[in-house]
């Protein structure tokens, strides 16, 4: 009998290649697309799944070795062998992004992260991804891509202490930033791994409606005896 736990589909890059045979190097933008996609994609399997009630190491066979009655084994094989692949993308992807957004911030430049979201590269403190030489004696650094927005803050709270407003775009959390945050998800893991401890949090603020955003750097430390709910006060919404 086959092995209903193997993939049915063969898991492996996923690039495009030009005409000549050689691959196409993806822009900033479009790698920025395909992660998303990628990440859309992962999440409606991974909902498949759980309507069978099951997981990517759930046993497809009873006791003795026949396929499970209770579930479509057919499709949860089909489920699971395009998520190993999916998954494998993702890795590669998420290489070439970040090694994308660090030429961006080489040449000072600064990319659209979303439709309303916008940074511009306007800093003027040295910064590992500073620009080039522009002729004078500082070197202007880029701004990092925002991943998030600061959606309330509570009166008292750590955050609060720290400085963060509503309507802040956080650029860097801690050592989270726009390529690898996992929607948020690394947010939450430096925050629990730093309880009393101080992370170093970089947002860019909007002085006016007219005025650049403006980049700070602002120090937060998580804890719980502040009066309130959670070791923040406060809540991020994904960009």
């Amino acid at each position: 009998m086959d092995d209903l736990h193997a993939p049915t589909v063969a898991s492996g890059p996923t690039s495009h290649a030009t005409t000549n045979g050689s691959e196409r190097k993806l822009t900033l933008p479009e790698l920025i697309a395909k992660k998303e996609n990628l990440e859309a994609e992962l999440s409606a399997l991974g909902s498949v799944l759980d309507s069978h009630n099951v997981n990517m190491n759930t046993s497809l066979t009873t006791f003795d070795g026949y396929p499970r009655a209770d579930i479509d084994v057919a499709q949860i094989r089909t489920t699971r062998a395009r998520i190993v692949r999916l998954k494998n993308d993702y890795k590669a992807v998420m290489a070439k992004l970040e090694t994308a957004v660090q030429e961006q911030f080489a040449a000072g430049k600064v990319m659209d992260v979303s439709a309303t979201a916008r940074t511009q590269a306007q800093a003027a403190q040295s910064d590992t991804f500073g620009a080039g030489n522009s002729g004078s004696s500082a070197t202007p650094a880029a701004i990092e891509p925002p991943f998030a927005k600061v959606n309330t803050v509570v009166p008292n709270s750590p955050a609060e202490q720290a400085g963060l407003k509503v309507g802040d775009k956080v650029t860097k959390f801690g050592s989270v930033n726009y390529t690898n945050h996992e929607r948020l998800s690394r947010v939450a893991q430096v925050v629990q791994q730093n309880e009393n401890h101080t992370i170093l949090v970089k947002v860019l603020r909007e002085a006016s409606a007219n005025a650049a955003s403006r980049p700070l750097d602002l120090q937060l430390t998580p804890r719980r005896d502040w009066g309130g709910r959670g070791l923040l006060g406060c809540h991020l919404l994904p960009l």
